[in-house]
C-alpha cells in the first residue's frame, strides 16, 4: 500500500468514527448542560467549594467567577512547583525556577500546555497528577462553561442570565471529560502506553550503553490532554514518544479524542437553540476549513521535491516512522486547527508551506473545530461578524438567532478578533529588535534561517496567544524575557477573549427576539457557511499576511 493511500483510508477511518459520535455525544452534552437536576457527587462538590449552583448568574458575575477559579488554579500550580523538591514522588527533582514555574502555571489554567522544559526530567509524579492533570480537565471544562453561557445568551429573553458557572464547570468535568478519559485511558493502556509510578532506572540501548529513564500516570495524563486539547506531554517528545503514543492505531486514536467533543458540540448547540440545522451550519464551516487544511498539508509533505525526499517517499524528516507522513499530518493540522499542543513529529521539519499551515491554522483563531468550548464560541463570534457583513450587503439590520447585531454586539465581537493578533505581533515585534530575545534563536547561520527564525518566533507568541503550545524547534524558550511575555501572552490570549465572549452573550441575553420574516437570513443554509468561511478566511488572511509572508512564505520560495 502507498503512503498517500494508506494517509487517505486513516482520513477517511477517522471521518467515520466522529460521525458515529457526533450524533449521541452533542445530544448527551445538551442533556447534560440542560438538566435541572445535579448528581449527588455534584452535590458534594457543591457543599465542598460554598458554590450555590442554581444560582443564575449575570455576565460580570459569570465572568468573576472564571477569572477568581482561574487565578486561584495559576496560584495553586505555581506553588506545587515551587516547592517541589521537598515533596514525595519528585523523583529527586529540584524546585521550578519562578520564572519557569509562572510560564507553566499560566500555560495549563490557560489550556495552552506550552512547555519550556523537558517534563521527564522536571516534574516529579505530584506535579504531573495533582498539578497538570487536573488543570487539563478543569481548563477544558471552563472553555466549555464560556461556550454554553454564550449559547444561551442567544436563547435567554429580556433577562441577562447565563446560568452557573459552578454548575457548568462541574457538569462538564464530572459528566463528560472524566468517563470519556477513563474509557479512553484504558484503551490507550491495552496499547502500551505505560500507567504506573515508578521512579527512574536504567534502560538498556539497542546500540549498547544505556539511559536514564522514568514511568508515570502517563495513559491518564495523555487522554485528557488530547480529549481536553490541552497537549502538554509527560515526556519531552510528546505524543511522538512511545510510552504516550506507542502506534499507528493509538495515533488515530489520539487524533479522534482531540476532535470529537470540538465537533459534537455543534450538535449541543443546536439541539440548544431548538434547531439542529443552526448546528449543521457551523458544522460544515468547521468541516470544510479542516479538510481543506488537511488536504493541503498532505499535499505539501507528500510532493516536496529534492532527491533525499523523493528517495524517501516524502519529507520524512522530524517524523516517526510508525506514524509516517500521512499519520503526521493529519495530526498536525488537527493540533493546530485546536487549541491542542500535542505533537507526533517535528513540526519545525515540516516542508516550509507546511509550517505555514500550521501558523495559519492557530491564526484563525483555531476555531475548525477548535478548542473544547473555545472552537465553538470563537465560531460564533465570527459568525456575529458575518451575519453584520450580510446585513451591511444588503441594507438590513442584522440578525442572529433571532436576536439583533446592533452596534454594542458588533463592537464586543470586533474586540474579540483583535486581541489575538495585537498579542501575537506586538510580542513578535519587540523579540525580533531585543539582543536577548534574537539570541535564543539556534540556527542563525543555517540557510533560509532568516526567514525561518523570524517564523520561530511568530509561532511561538502564535502559539501561545492563541492557547496552542506547540513550537518550532530551534528557539531557546527557557529564557526570562520568553517564559514571562509567552506566559502573558498565554494568559491575557486566554482570558480577554472571554471577557468580550460573556459580555456578548449578556448583551444579547438582554435582547426581546425579534420575530423571522421573509428579508431574514437563513443561517441554517449552505450559503450562509460559504459567507462564513470566506470571513474567516478574509480576516486572518488581511491581518496577518505580512508576518506569513516574511516568514514561511519568503523561506519556501527561496
Amino acid at each position: 500500500m502507498s503512503p498517500v493511500l494508506a494517509g487517505v483510508l486513516q482520513l477517511i477511518a477517522l471521518v467515520a468514527a466522529l460521525a458515529l459520535a457526533y450524533r449521541p455525544l452533542g445530544d448527551y452534552m445538551a442533556a447534560v448542560y440542560s438538566s435541572p437536576k445535579h448528581l449527588r457527587m455534584e452535590k458534594v462538590i457543591y457543599r465542598c467549594i460554598g458554590a450555590h449552583a442554581d444560582a443564575q448568574m449575570r455576565w460580570p458575575a459569570y465572568l468573576r467567577a472564571v477569572l477568581a477559579f482561574s487565578a486561584v488554579g495559576v496560584l495553586l500550580l505555581y506553588l506545587l512547583q515551587r516547592v517541589q523538591g521537598g515533596m514525595p514522588l519528585s523523583l529527586g527533582f529540584a524546585s521550578i525556577s519562578p520564572d519557569q514555574a509562572f510560564n507553566t502555571a499560566a500555560s495549563f489554567v490557560a489550556n495552552t500546555n506550552w512547555q519550556s522544559y523537558s517534563g521527564e526530567q522536571a516534574m516529579g509524579h505530584v506535579v504531573q497528577t495533582a498539578g497538570l492533570a487536573v488543570q487539563n480537565f478543569v481548563s477544558a471544562a471552563t472553555g466549555m462553561a464560556v461556550a454554553i453561557a454564550l449559547v444561551r445568551g442567544f436563547l435567554r429573553s429580556r433577562t441577562g442570565d447565563l446560568g452557573n458557572f459552578w454548575a457548568d464547570l462541574v457538569r462538564g468535568t464530572v459528566r463528560v471529560l472524566v468517563p470519556i478519559a477513563v474509557i479512553g485511558a484504558v484503551v490507550l493502556v491495552a496499547c502500551g502506553a505505560i500507567q504506573n509510578f515508578s521512579g527512574i532506572h536504567e534502560v538498556g540501548q539497542f546500540m549498547g550503553g544505556s539511559q536514564q529513564t522514568n514511568g508515570g500516570a502517563v495513559a491518564s495524563q495523555e487522554v485528557i490532554k488530547e480529549l481536553g486539547t490541552n497537549g502538554g506531554g509527560y515526556f519531552n517528545g510528546n505524543s511522538a514518544h512511545p510510552f504516550e503514543n506507542p502506534g499507528a492505531f493509538t495515533n488515530l486514536f489520539e487524533v479522534f479524542l482531540i476532535l470529537v467533543i470540538p465537533f459534537a458540540l455543534t450538535r449541543t448547540f443546536g439541539k440548544l437553540v431548538g434547531n439542529v440545522k443552526q448546528g449543521y451550519a457551523v458544522l460544515a464551516t468547521m468541516g470544510i476549513i479542516w479538510l481543506g487544511f488537511t488536504a493541503l498539508m498532505m499535499w505539501t509533505e507528500f510532493a516536496h521535491g529534492g532527491p533525499a525526499l523523493e528517495a524517501a517517499g516524502a519529507a520524512m524528516e522530524g517524523k516517526e516512522t510508525r506514524f509516517g507522513v500521512g499519520g503526521s499530518s493529519i495530526f498536525s493540522v488537527a493540533t493546530t486547527l485546536t487549541s491542542t499542543g500535542a505533537v507526533d513529529s517535528f513540526h519545525s521539519s515540516f516542508t516550509a508551506f507546511g509550517g505555514g499551515i500550521q501558523l495559519l491554522g492557530m491564526m484563525l483563531g483555531e476555531i475548525a473545530p477548535g478548542g473544547v468550548g473555545s472552537g465553538l464560541y470563537g465560531m460564533l463570534v465570527m459568525a456575529v461578524i458575518a451575519v453584520f457583513i450580510a446585513g451591511l450587503m444588503v441594507g438590513r439590520t442584522p440578525e442572529y438567532l433571532g436576536k439583533k447585531i446592533g452596534t454594542r454586539e458588533i463592537k464586543l465581537a470586533a474586540c474579540y478578533i483583535l486581541i489575538t493578533p495585537t498579542l501575537v505581533l506586538g510580542f513578535t515585534a519587540a523579540s525580533m529588535v531585543l539582543p536577548d530575545a534574537l539570541g535564543s534563536m539556534l540556527n542563525t547561520k543555517a540557510l533560509g534561517a532568516g526567514s525561518h527564525g523570524f517564523s520561530e518566533v511568530l509561532y511561538a507568541f502564535t502559539s501561545g496567544a492563541n492557547n496552542n503550545g506547540s513550537a518550532f524547534g530551534g528557539l531557546n524558550a527557557n529564557t526570562p524575557w520568553y517564559n514571562t511575555t509567552i506566559g502573558l501572552a498565554m494568559l491575557l490570549g486566554r482570558f480577554l477573549p472571554m471577557v468580550f465572549v460573556l459580555a456578548l452573550a449578556g448583551s444579547l441575553a438582554e435582547q426581546k427576539p425579534v420575530p423571522e420574516t421573509a428579508g431574514t437570513l437563513r443561517t441554517e443554509k449552505p450559503l450562509f457557511a460559504g459567507l462564513l468561511v470566506g470571513t474567516i478566511l478574509i480576516i486572518t488572511g488581511l491581518t496577518y499576511f505580512p508576518a506569513l509572508a516574511l516568514g514561511p512564505l519568503a523561506e519556501g520560495l527561496s
